[in-house]
């Protein structure tokens, strides 16, 4: 016969177990749930921001980009940071072609300078980042693909004010800054320095007090943009993320749809740990107004070296 104290033992073993379980189950309940509603934003999200090109329609266009992820192969993606304002869509203030090849695990990004002397089709000569304000997103790709003689497979267009927003909802970056400078009323030293989403849109607008000018400053862009793209990957508080979708929702625009974008997360990510930046070699020029200018040798060798970064296996 069990002893009263041995059955009151095993009655509070029995109890404990159950009393977890149930909170356990709980838990898996919530997290699930709020899983299956951040999944369902996420889609919400990527259906607000996915804007196709016109020439995405055309069949043959759309199996050329389908076999891209279906194959995981290179893909080229050119990102526009556009200063929108009320009545006024504005220019690219930044303009970056990112060459993005699984295979290798490796990532080119090439800073193209906003007033870059090339030809805008069915509009002449004139500086690059007019190429939008001529013709939106399609003319931008367009006026790249000429230029640089590679194709541009999507797009990433993000108004400025959504990328200090989004600075802001991963608590800033730390950059590594090697010009002391003024901008806007804010200061930045030299050495390592952490950036709010304000301060982010101030370091890298700055190009008048830079002896390198556009090259200076497109240099921070890639510095921030970089910085930015490890915090994402690495960012863990699941309670920011409804915060950043709204942002991103509200501020980027992409021809990549939900699969397209399931797909670069799961088979291009590791690309970004092998980064490489290509800068474009030229010289200022006053024409009817101040242009950068490049010659056909320069296009040339940035032709070559992201093919050769395309193309490797």
């Amino acid at each position: 016969m069990e002893s009263r104290l041995e059955k009151k033992k095993m009655k509070k073993k029995r109890k404990w177990p159950f009393w977890v379980g149930g909170i356990l189950i709980a838990l898996i309940v919530l997290i699930g749930g709020y899983l299956f509603y951040l999944f369902d934003k996420v889609g919400d999200t990527v259906a607000v921001m996915h804007d196709p090109l016109s020439r995405d329609e055309d069949p043959d266009r759309q199996r050329e980009l389908e076999s891209i992820f279906s194959k995981t192969k290179s893909v080229n993606i050119l990102l526009l940071g556009v200063d929108e304002r009320k009545n006024d869509k504005g220019r690219s203030d930044t303009m970056i072609l990112l060459s993005l090849n699984p295979k290798t695990d490796s990532l080119l990004m090439l800073s193209i300078p906003r007033d870059t002397y090339v030809n805008i089709p069915g509009y002449g000569m004139d500086k690059i980042n007019h190429a939008y304000a001529f013709g939106d997103v399609g003319l931008s790709i367009k006026t790249v693909e000429e230029a640089f003689d590679v194709p541009v497979h999507y797009y990433t267009k993000v108004n400025m004010e959504g990328f200090k927003q989004g600075i802001d909802a991963l608590d800033g970056v730390t950059v590594m800054n090697n010009q002391a400078f003024s901008q806007g009323g804010a200061t930045f030293s030299t050495g390592d320095i952490h950036l709010n989403g304000e301060a982010a849109l101030k370091y890298i607008r700055m190009r008048k007090d830079d002896p390198r000018g556009d090259l200076g400053r497109n240099e921070r862009q890639r510095s921030v943009i970089t910085a930015a793209m490890n915090e994402a990957a690495s960012f863990s508080s699941i309670t920011k993320i409804g915060d950043i979708l709204e942002i991103l929702g509200d501020n980027v625009k992409t021809n990549l749809n939900m699969d397209q974008l399931q797909a670069l997360f799961r088979d291009y990510r590791g690309t970004r740990k092998d980064m490489k930046t290509i800068e474009m070699n030229g010289t200022g020029k006053r024409l009817d107004k101040w242009y950068y200018m490049v010659s056909e040798e320069e296009f040339n060798r940035i032709t070559t070296e992201i093919q050769s970064h395309t193309d490797a296996k």
